[in-house]
């Protein structure tokens, strides 16, 4: 089994916490699956869960290099120098790190999101931009510390793509079950 979820802001990728924060198992309510691969309590977006070992080994294992495409919000308008350096690599305290793609996208793409609960602080005299960003790592906080050394602070991240599967059309909190054949 396979399921899709829709990980809110604020939840923790795990299903329980002894600080009494929200968790996967206030969302999912489905024995035997684990989440195949993390997600940043401050991040949202598309997080696997399974009860298949061998899937969840492939999805999650960093040999595998499985591709996770991210929409990202960040302080400042990006440059074409700054988005060349997120493809040429960066040096991050842990190693080097670089992006497959990285392209700037429509400024009214967060249109199409819904919001985020907290909102993210907006600076009236700065401006924003997002950008679709793929990594085949998944270090801590990677692509947090990948904008930041370019000079573009991230404000919101959302996971939009593992592999092949993109998220579903769903609201933050809701899952659907998916087909492994999708990665």
């Amino acid at each position: 089994m396979l399921i899709a979820l829709n990980k809110p802001y604020g939840v923790l990728t795990q299903f329980t916490d002894a600080q009494g924060r929200q968790t996967l198992a206030d969302f999912v309510d489905v024995p035997g699956v684990y989440p195949a691969g993390r997600l940043d309590r401050d991040s949202e977006g598309l997080l696997l869960l399974t009860n298949d070992g061998r899937l969840q080994a492939r999805i999650a294992h960093p040999a595998n290099k499985l591709a996770k495409t991210y929409w990202v919000q960040v302080e400042g308008i990006a440059s074409h120098t700054q988005l060349q350096q997120l493809i040429g690599g960066i040096m991050l305290r842990d190693g080097p790190a670089r992006a497959t793609h990285v392209e700037l996208l429509p400024p009214d793409i967060a249109l199409s999101l819904w919001h985020r609960n907290p909102p993210i602080r907006v600076r009236q005299s700065i401006p924003t931009s997002w950008l679709a960003l793929t990594i085949t790592e998944g270090r801590n906080r990677q692509v947090r510390r990948m904008t930041a050394a370019v000079g573009l602070p991230t404000l919101r991240l959302i996971r939009r793509q593992i592999g092949r599967l993109t998220m579903p059309p769903l609201m933050p909190g809701q899952w659907c079950r998916v087909s492994a054949g999708d990665l």
